[in-house]
This record gives structure tokens, sequence and C-alpha cells, in this order.
């Protein structure tokens, strides 16, 4: 074909509307389905409930008996709507801690709940939260202890086929979990039977980390599997709920085992897991777990210590709005309940959640840009790269810009004059970090003034600022590793109790 005629045929195709710019590619490290479906999730809790509820201990030694365990009053029912209306989407049971003591009816040992006198022996703790968090709508999950100070075989081989013998238990008879949970503590002092004695392991590979991993895999293919160091989210490296001040997805472990195939705990997490690494070698992205009181586990005394509702939503902000996921450790009382203080807490914080959400100042707002990614032309075929796209509530709907447009300006004029102190950025990580610098201008007397800029946006990006009054705001991207695919820009006003308190 000749030069003329070829061109002739673009030109014909550009005014029929049928050539199409390509998807931006991918950048870096993605996610995957299950870890999208996490980050949606956004905020969850740890439930922490067994024989250190009774004892007055965090960790348990090993060697209570389970005729501690009575509870006159307990509702499952009751702790997930407390959970629901605290804003929360999912729940986390702490199928067996450290203490060994199983609250399901396992045939792995005789340290379980069968041998209480609760429900006359026939009870299943494991199964009346998973029965409350399907009637609630809440997404759930297990986290059984690796470290066992009852169990006799503990610190020997012969103990790891009993440990991966409750994993399947548990990932089979439980319905769907959303996330399986480990943690990084394992030796120590224990009963171990009766040994009463200090048992010391390699955490790196005692546990078989790949192929423990793996029945989590084969049993809940669905379900993301937290670590002290993934593999599918980290720790942030500690237990007040706060990633740092801009906190990357993407994380490459660093330790003595494979960056591939991670061992859990064999990482610099502690240091380095606030942050992550931008341009990781995973999409490994934080996890902030905090406990709303002062101990993972219920305490008569520690009424005074529970977090206020001011205090949850800086964990939010510096959480949810840093790109990770809220995880908000939440403790029964002896009676198998969320206690007065713990629900008026909760109560709050669900209500400021749900009023600071309610109105985006951005909904029906005229969104024009720089620059447009080249899409389809027709009338009925809207550009799927139109600015209008981070207007949606849909994450993964987007602005772009073409490949080698780094550098762009998205404007948004509103329908009216709007109030608001909270600016909510997310990209389509689905697409991966693209982001590496941005600011946001609002229009006032005549100009535009800086309001507030940072680096990473990732899932999610929320900015808490002084409240300010304007029609017209504007997002710039000013570094980019690939062109931006922004899938959000949204205005908020924080409630009136809490729009004079900054986190």
């Amino acid at each position: 074909m000749n030069s003329s005629l070829a061109l002739a045929g673009v030109l014909s195709g550009l005014a029929a509307g049928i050539l199409t710019a390509e998807e931006p590619r991918p950048y870096g490290a993605t996610p995957n389905g299950n870890q999208l479906q996490w980050h949606e999730t956004e905020t969850f809790s740890l439930i922490h409930y067994g024989l250190n509820t009774y004892t007055d201990r965090e960790w348990g030694y090993g060697e209570e008996d389970p005729a501690l365990f009575n509870p006159a009053k307990l509702d499952a029912g009751q702790v997930v709507a407390a959970l629901k209306r605290g804003g929360m989407k999912g729940v986390i049971l702490v199928a067996k801690h450290h203490d060994g003591f199983c609250l399901w009816p396992t045939k792995t040992t005789a340290h379980n709940i069968s041998k209480s006198p609760w429900r006359g022996g026939k009870g299943d703790l494991v199964r009346e939260y998973a029965d409350a968090a399907k009637k609630h709508g809440l997404r759930f999950g297990l986290y059984c202890s690796p470290w066992d100070r009852n169990n006799a075989a503990y610190g020997t081989p012969a103990y790891l086929p009993v440990y991966q013998a409750q994993l399947r238990e548990l990932l089979s008879q439980y319905g769907t979990l959303f996330e399986v949970w480990f943690d990084g503590a394992n030796g120590g002092d224990g009963y171990y039977g009766g040994a009463r004695e200090k048992r010391n392991i390699d955490r790196l590979t005692y546990y078989d980390w790949p192929n423990t991993w793996g029945i989590v895999r084969q049993l809940q293919p669905s379900a993301c599997i937290f670590g002290d160091v993934g593999p599918d989210m980290r720790w942030v490296g500690n237990e007040k709920g706060c990633a740092a001040a801009e906190s990357w997805a993407t994380f490459t472990p660093k330790g003595k085992t494979d960056p591939a195939r991670p061992a859990n705990g064999d990482s610099m997490n502690h240091i380095e897991g606030p942050a992550g690494h931008r341009d990781g070698a995973a999409w490994m992205p934080v996890e902030c777990d905090v406990p709303l009181r002062k101990g993972w586990f219920w305490h008569p005394h520690e009424d005074p210590t529970v977090r206020t509702p001011a205090q949850l939503m800086d964990i939010y902000f510096n959480s949810v709005g840093k790109g990770g996921c809220m995880n908000l450790g939440v403790a029964p009382d002896r009676n198998g309940l969320v206690c007065d203080a713990d629900i008026a807490a909760l109560d709050v914080f669900g209500n400021l959640l749900r009023t600071l959400f309610a109105v985006n100042f951005a909904e029906n707002a005229v969104a024009t840009a720089s620059h447009v990614r080249t899409g389809p032309t027709t009338p009925d075929t809207p550009n799927p790269y139109a600015p209008v796209n981070a207007l949606d509530s849909s994450r993964y709907s987007y602005w772009a810009t073409d490949d080698s447009v780094t550098n762009a300006t998205l404007t948004l004029t509103l329908p009216a004059v709007a109030r608001f102190d909270v600016v909510r950025l997310r990209e389509n990580i689905k697409l991966g970090h693209r982001v590496d610098g941005f600011a946001v201008d609002v229009w006032q007397d005549g100009d535009w003034k800086e309001y507030a800029k940072g680096q990473s946006i990732g899932a999610c990006r929320l900015i808490r600022g002084p409240k300010v009054q304007s029609d017209r705001v504007r997002l710039r991207i000013t570094q980019a590793s690939a062109c931006p695919c922004i899938s959000d820009f949204g205005l908020f006003a924080m409630p009136a109790a809490l729009d004079q308190k900054q986190p």
C-alpha cells in the first residue's frame, strides 16, 4: 500500500471512531485479584478472645484449664454487629493464640473448646463467628498461631504436621475466607505438655513457610495471606496503626531467604514496613494493626485506654489514607460480648466515617485535563480515558494521558461553591504505582493556591487540611514513572465534631 492510501485509511478510521489507543501498560509490580478485593475492604477487625480473657494475660503460658472458658452470654452476632456499626467490613478471628487453646473442636489436640463446659462441650466458636459474619455481610478470616505453648511436641519435627492439620481443619470447614493471618511471635517459655521450659526454633525454616502457605493457596485460593513480610500483605512495623507519610504498596523483602519466596519474619519490615519501597519487587501493601484498647485481649481495668473516635479517625487517615488497610483489634469481655466502652467508641467512629463520605463535593463537577489519552471518538463510545472517569464510583475507570505525557493537570469545576477539608485521590492500581509526585491546588482570590502535595497515591491517598471554600480545584501530576491513571478525585468535609482536629 502506498503512503497516500495508508494515510487516507488512518483518517477514515479516525473519522469512524474505530481506532483507539492501547490501554496503558502496567508499571512495576501490580496486585492480583485477591489483593484488589483486600484493598477494597479497607477496614476490618482482629478478634482476640479465649482463656487469656479469663486469666488477665496477653500471652497465655499454655497450662490454663479449659474449664475457665464458660461464658453465659456469649453472642458472636453482638460482636460482629458492633463491628459493622463501627465501619468494619471484615472480621478475623484468632482461632488459636500462643497458649494453644483452640476455639473449635479440633482433632489435633485435647486443648480445645470441646473440653470446656461452654455449650456442654459441643460448642464451636469459629463456626459461630463465621455464621455471624455471613449474616451481617462482613468478610471472614482466621488466624491460627504457629507458636503453641501447650503442645508437648513444639520445637520438634513432630509438631509441624499437627499445626498444618489445624490449618487444614480451619481452612476447609468455615466457608470462604478473605484473609489468613500469621504473625512473627514464636519460640520461648511455655508449658509444653508439662515440660515447663524454654524452646527456641529457627523461625525462618521451622514452620516450612512455602508449604504451610501452600495449604492456604490450596484450600482458600481467594484468600490473601498476611505475615510479617507477606506474601500478600506486609506488617506495618508497629502496633500504632500508622504507615509512613509516603507509603508504597510495593516492597522487596530483605533477609536470608529468596525474595521471591520470603519466610515470615525474614525482613527489615519493622524498620522499612511503614514506607515500603518505591519500585519494590512485589505488590505487598501495608496492613496497619492496632488494638482498640491498650491490650489485644480484654482486661478489666483498661476501659480508660479505649481509643477515642478522633484517635480512630487519625488511624484511618494514616492506614487506609496511605494506601493500606486498617486492622482494628477488638476484644470481647468475659461475657463474650463487646463491652459498653468499646461499643461507644465504635458507634461514634462508624457514624463519623459515614458522615465524612456521605457527600462528595466533586460529584457532578465538570472535569477537564491538560491532556487526555487518545480514545474512541464516536458519540456512542465515550473515551475510556476521559477526565470524567475520575468522578465516578469505580476504582478502575480512570483518566489517563498518552504514554509520553507524565506531567499533567486535572481540573474540576464544581456545581457550586463548596467548603471542604479532605481530598481523596486514587490510582487504578491494576496498572501499578505510577505517580511519584503530585499537588492539589484550590482557586481562591482569583488565583491558584497550593493546598497540599505528596508523592505516593496508590489505592487511596487521603489528605486532610484546613477548611477552604471554592468552586475550582485541580490536581497537578508533577512527576510520574509512567503516564498517570487517576481513578478518583474526591472532595469531602470532616464532620463538625472533628473538623478542627488535625491527625
